[in-house]
Parts: C-alpha cells; structure tokens; sequence
C-alpha cells in the first residue's frame, strides 16, 4: 500500500488536517489526520471528494494573452512578464507625475486554503503606491471586524467560540453541520444533543440539520434578525439577566445600551420576526440559566439584512450577559500573522465606504474601476479569486474587467474572471507548492500548519512567490542576483539588517520585503519551500508580541530572536501543524486594544433606534426571500471546479417548499425561473419543505463554465450572482444582503427549459 501523505483541507477555514494516499499526480485516498494536535482525524464528507481538485482539463499549464476578438493565445512567460511590467510602470508613472493615489486595484490577497501567495499579490500593490484591496473577508466579514473595532480597539481583535466547554450553545444564522465554523463540527453538536446537562439554541429561518437536534429553534422570518436579537436583549434586561459584576469590571458605556433597548417594543418586533412570545421566552430562561454560554455566528446575519448592527446584538448578547473571556464563552484569540489589520476611518473617494481592516467592500470593486472619477482603478489584478462568478452584480463585474487598461488574472483554472482578462498566468496548485493554514481562530491554544507539496507542479506553472519575483526583475528594481546571493550566504541572525541595507539602496524595496526574503532565506530553506519565507517575519513577530504564550506552545524557556527562530523550526518540523501560542484564561484580556469593552457604539445604537418593521414589508413584485448561497453536502469554494466531484445535487437544484412550487403550477424536478430586480435564472427545483414558507434556497459553488469534451464550454448550475444587486449592502461594511434576496418564482418558458435540460445532459456527459 502507498504511503500516506500529511496535508490539510482547502475547502474551508477549519482546514482540518489531512492524509492522502497518491497514485501519480491523483489524489486516490483521503483521511483524517490523527497526528493533527487540533482534529485530531476528524473528516466530513466534502474533504474526501479531494482528489477531484487540481486534477482536470481546465487547468491552465502557459500564459494566455487576449486577442482584439476576445479570445486568448499562449505567450511565454518572458513576453507576458515584460509586457505587463511595462504597463505597470506607465500606470505608475502617470499616477505619480499626476498627484494621485495608486490607481491599482487588488483583489486576492490568498484564497481559501491557498495562502503564501497573498504577500507577494500585496507586495506589488504596495509598490504601485495603492492600497485599494478587495478580497471574500471584505464580500462577508467586515461588518464583523468594524463592531469589533468599536468594541474591543481594534477590526484585528477577533473573537472565537468555545464549543467544546459550553453548557449552551446559541447558533445564529448558520448550520454548523453542513458548514462547520468549529472544530470537530458535527461530532461537537452530537456531544451537546447527547448531554443532559447542555442545551443548544438555533436561530435560523429553515429548520436546518443543526436545528433538527436543537433544544430550541427559533424559526424567524427572513431578514428579520435584528428586530428578534433586540427583543432577546430588551428582556433580557427586563428580567435581570445582565451580569451586573462582569459589566462593571469589564465593559463601559452600559447605559447607553440599557436605555436603548428600554425603548426596544418587543411584542412589535416579535410579531415582525413572526417568532412566538413564549418561544423566546424559553430562550431567555435558557440563556439566563447557562453557566457558560457560547455564540456561534456566521453569514446567515453577516450578509443580511441590518448585518453590521446584528454582529452588535450578537455580541452584546454574550458580553451583557458575562459570556466572556472565560472557559466555555465567547473568548478572543492570538494570530501568527493577521489576515487583516486595523482600520484608520479612511474612506474610499468614489463611494465613501470605510477601508475595514484595510479592505473595500468587495461590493464596490466594479464602481471604483467603472467610475469617471479620475481617481479610478485603471489596472485590476485578480489573485486566486474569481470576482466574475462570486461578486455580487456579475454584469458589472464584468463589464469593471473589460473596461480596466490592464487586468491581470493569476490562477491555476481557467475561470470565468480569466476568460475576460487581458492577461492569464498559470499558477501551481495549492497541492504542488508549500502552502500553510492561515486562519488561525483558536484559543486558548492557536494551531498552525505548513503543508509540504504532494506533487511537482505542472510544467508550464509557476508558484506565486516566483511570479511576482520575476515581475518585479522585469520591473527592474530587485537587488542583483550576486547581492541577494551574499545576503542568503550571511548567519540568519544578521538577515534583517542585511534586508535593511538592501532597500535604503532604493527605497521603493520597503514594499517588496517578501519577495527579497524569497531570493534570500528562501534559498537557505529545505526541500524547495522558499515560498513560505515570509513566515520566518511572523514567526518573529508572534515570538515578540506574545513571548510566554509563544514559549508555552513551543515547551522552551528560549526568548527574544532565538525563540522566534525556534518557532520558525518548530513550523517547518511539523508536518501535521503545531500550537504556536498558548494562553491562560485571565491573558485574554491582554488581546484587548483598550482597558474595557466599550459597549456603547452610538452609530449602531442609533440603528437600532430606527428599526421600523412597517418600512420593511415584503415588496408584492417579490414576495419570497432567496437564500443566495446556501451550504449543502457537496458544494464549498469555487477551487472544485470539475462537476464530477459532486455527489449529489448535480444541478444546483433550487430547493423550494411544495406549496410555492405550487402556486406557479411546478412540481419538484421541474425547470423554473428565480426572478430578481436584477435578473432572471432558470433553475431545477427540489422540494425542501424545511424552508420557510415564501423562503427560497440557491447554492454557492456552481455556475462555473467547463469544456464540455467537444471544444465548448458548458455552464454547471446557476450563477446566482447573476440575481443579485452590488448596490443591495450594508451601510457600513458594504457586504451584500446575499441571505435575503427578494425574489419571485414563475415558470420557465419551453426555450429556456429546453435549454437548462440540454445544459444538465452535457454537464452529465462530463461527470460520467
């Protein structure tokens, strides 16, 4: 039997450690990782379907050029280095002589699972003078990052759950046992349903598999969440519930807080939420009786409707309640490098969103390429991501890539972004280079892995860290081989003043200290991973942010460069990832940018305030609510590009209730058309009467374009972006209202059916 190779899953942020049995260049066997110190050999369903990642014929093996007609012709990757070099210092040129800010847009920054390309991507923003980043974070997360900014100092203080030790578990808008979220998710979930001492509270329109074994499940009507958390914590209030002691040690601003939601009419907004009174009552009575309670959020309230205030309700429910910062609550967690940072208050000059955590909306990318403005982005580089088929609006999006002076795709498939580039540069897959977990989420002992590569990568590819280092040679200001040859020969312990030496020679190099630590330590690292360089710098920087949690995971009494040093050694040993901090309960509060939580955030107060159920009634020309982009048993990120590694729900089936298919005259497994203000798709429907009555549900992961065998392309499912607005998003954070989507049902013409019908057969041809 073939041996077993340590890797981690890619398909989402839990990236629980993996084994892999290879035939070839083919993944053929797949399992949990027992020697992972965080889950410790847990597998879903959808790692094992693995193997079907990277192995397929759209894989991109040489440079694509576009041609006036549209099209793409291979170019080598001397002629599309150097003639995208010579745009970017026109572009750049002409933004310095003009006064004006970078006019370079990234979107990227590292994909899901593929991460030791987002310091190069970045580096070469930076050298542009642009800081224009947009990324999936800023598409779902930054109204998260904002409240924490207002609460805790800082949109990099960044909480986590404690699901393992809680005795109540509350689950808001999310299904834990299709999407995990926490470790070990549905072996978690199991373990609380088989307690008599834990309860578990599900917040959720649909009664999901997660609510099916529930204590309670509050099915609220969509959109609605806000009105129901505010009435939550208005009795909360009511009956005494606030951990008086903790607020007064811990928080400030209380009663702010107190007196708003005092004016909270809770009858009102229940009846709105469509929630009964003694219903959430009973979550009350089990909130209040939980020794330690535990919030699992995710974006079921994070693209809805009132996202950025329902990320404040949700944490005000723990912090209120003194659920937090102790085992069992809602606790912060350590970072070996932030996947963003703080924020400024800067604002966009095109659409006056904040820059959270350094990031635009990615609900804004199409306005600030297509904009008059003459501060517009002029060149669009695109990094393992694919904006055309995951950004809200995708005539806009597309219509932003087309209009751009330059864009620029970088990415191992030929996606649907791609096809409408100007240039297309094929990367090594995340399974033939080094590559590291990145979303490091746990307390109190935070995990990390660096994951070695299982195969060569395709001729004709190239890993990220040598594309942009061989565009920064073309760009002609990289130190010369000799020079960065004398600095990788130096003792370790001088590399950074030797770096130091090397950008005062030219300042502009300040912005390419990750590709100079490629050309250097990389060449001193074992095994080809001198793309993974960059860790060494966060390796240092957590040793001296946070060196007795540092020494505690490594088992050393080592400190200052020799303790980052060591777990920079640490990491590269470890195959399977290794703790790199731990914490003891009370240093929690250490995380925190100011001496308390600050409660009172008045903006969102102020929201609250404002809440009016009769301004938010159903529109009559869409009377049902879409779920755009609902988790399912096979389908994840948009990396499984192949349809043959789908086994089940082949078409993206649009699940709907029986009566609704009714009422337009369908049955299940008819063709039916999903009608928006922004657009029209027609898909096959399944009937889930779990849903909502007038709740609709469309899956992420599909609609993307695949050969079909005979020289064309055929479409897998439907591109729900084609049914969403860019312009339907939160006021603050600018994330889209994906989880409540207007929408309307009829049925498909006989041209559109006989269409859908011939697209799913060759879809079918393809997987068989």
């Amino acid at each position: 039997m073939a041996g077993w190779h340590s890797t981690a899953c890619s398909l989402c942020y839990l990236n629980c450690g993996l084994e892999v049995q290879l035939d070839g260049r083919r993944i053929t066997r797949v399992r949990g990782d027992k020697a992972h110190p965080r889950s410790g050999g847990y597998l879903c369903q959808k790692a094992q379907r693995l193997t079907w990642y990277g192995d397929h014929v759209d894989r991109l093996t040489t440079p694509l050029r576009r041609r006036a007609d549209g099209t793409h012709e291979p170019v080598s990757w001397e002629t599309a280095l150097a003639e995208i070099a010579a745009k970017l210092r026109e572009v750049r040129d002409a933004d310095t002589a003009a006064g004006r800010p970078g006019s370079f847009g990234y979107v990227g920054g590292g994909g899901q699972g593929n991460h030791s390309g987002g310091a190069y991507g970045t580096s070469l923003m930076k050298w542009m003078n642009a800081d224009r980043h947009f990324n999936a974070l800023s598409r779902e997360k930054t109204g998260d990052f904002w409240v924490n900014g207002a609460l805790f100092g800082s949109s990099a203080v960044h909480t986590a759950e404690d699901v393992e030790h809680c005795d109540l578990l509350v689950v808001l808008g999310c299904n834990p046992w299709q999407a995990h979220g926490f470790s070990n998710a549905r072996h978690a979930l199991n373990t609380i349903k088989n307690d008599p001492g834990r309860r578990m509270i599900v917040i959720d329109p649909r009664r999901t598999e997660t609510a099916e074994i529930s204590d309670l499940h509050l099915p609220l009507r969509p959109g609605t969440d806000a009105f129901l958390l505010g009435a939550i914590l208005a009795l909360i209030l009511e009956r005494g519930g606030v951990d008086t002691a903790f607020v007064a040690a811990r928080t400030e601003g209380f009663d702010e807080v107190a007196a708003a939601l005092a004016k909270v009419p809770v009858d009102e907004w229940l009846a709105h939420a469509e929630v009964a009174r003694e219903d959430v009552e009973r979550a009350v009575d089990l909130i209040l009786a939980a020794k330690a309670m535990t919030v699992r959020v995710e974006l079921g309230i994070q693209q809805g409707r009132h996202s950025t205030l329902n990320s404040y309700l949700e944490k005000l429910l723990y912090l209120l309640t003194g659920n937090f910062g102790r085992t069992g609550t809602n606790n912060l967690h350590s970072w070996l490098m932030p996947l963003w940072g703080g924020s400024t208050g800067r604002r966009s000059e095109l659409t006056g969103f904040e820059y959270i955590g350094g990031l635009l909306p990615a609900n804004t990318m199409a306005e600030e390429v297509l904009s008059e403005h003459d501060h517009r982005v002029r060149v669009l580089w695109v990094e393992s991501s694919n904006p055309a088929n995951t950004f809200a609006g995708t005539h806009d999006v597309e219509r932003a890539i087309r209009a751009a002076e330059l864009s620029v795709v970088v990415d191992v498939a030929y996606t649907e972004t791609a096809a409408l580039a100007d240039y297309v540069l094929p990367a090594a897959s995340q399974h033939e280079k080094w590559e590291y977990t990145l979303f490091t989420f746990e307390w109190p002992t935070n995990y990390f892995q660096l994951r070695r590569p299982l195969f060569d990568p395709l001729p004709g590819t190239l890993v990220e860290a040598e594309i942009y280092t061989r565009l920064f040679a073309q760009l002609g200001v990289l130190p010369s081989a000799e020079a960065l040859a004398a600095v990788a020969q130096a003792p370790r312990a001088e590399l950074q003043a030797r770096l130091k030496e090397l950008v005062a020679q030219l300042p502009e190099r300040a912005a390419l200290l990750p590709v100079l630590l490629y050309r250097t330590l990389g060449a001193t690292l074992p095994d080809g991973a001198a793309a993974i360089a960059p860790l060494w710098a966060g390796a240092h920087r957590a040793a001296a942010t946070m060196p007795v949690a540092v020494q505690r995971a490594l088992g050393t009494t080592a400190s200052g460069p020799a303790l980052g040093e060591g777990l920079f050694d640490r990491i590269l040993a470890s195959p399977s990832g290794t703790p790199f901090s731990t914490h003891t309960q009370d240093e929690i509060w250490t995380l925190l940018r100011r001496d308390r939580v600050q409660l009172a955030v008045p903006a969102l107060l102020d929201w609250l305030g404002e809440l009016d159920p009769a301004a938010e009634r159903p529109d009559p020309a869409f009377p049902l609510s879409l779920v755009n982009g609902q988790r399912r048993a096979h389908n994840a990120n948009q990396i499984l590009r192949d349809p043959r590694w789908r086994r089940t729900d082949p078409d993206g089936a649009l699940r709907a209730r029986v009566a609704d298919l009714a009422a337009i005259g369908a049955e299940p497994g008819d063709w039916v058309a999903v009608v928006t203000a922004a657009g029209r798709v027609v898909v096959r429907a399944e009937a889930d009467d779990t849903l909502r009555p007038g709740q609709l549900a469309l899956p992420h992961g599909y609609g993307m374009a695949h050969p079909d065998g005979h020289g064309e392309r055929v479409v897998n499912g439907p591109r729900i972006n084609l049914l969403t607005s860019s312009a339907d998003r939160d006021p603050i954070a600018g994330t889209p209202h994906h989880k409540d989507v207007p929408a309307r049902l009829e049925p498909a013409t006989e041209a559109e059916r006989a269409r859908a019908q011939r697209d799913s057969e060759r879809v079918a041809a393809v997987r068989a």
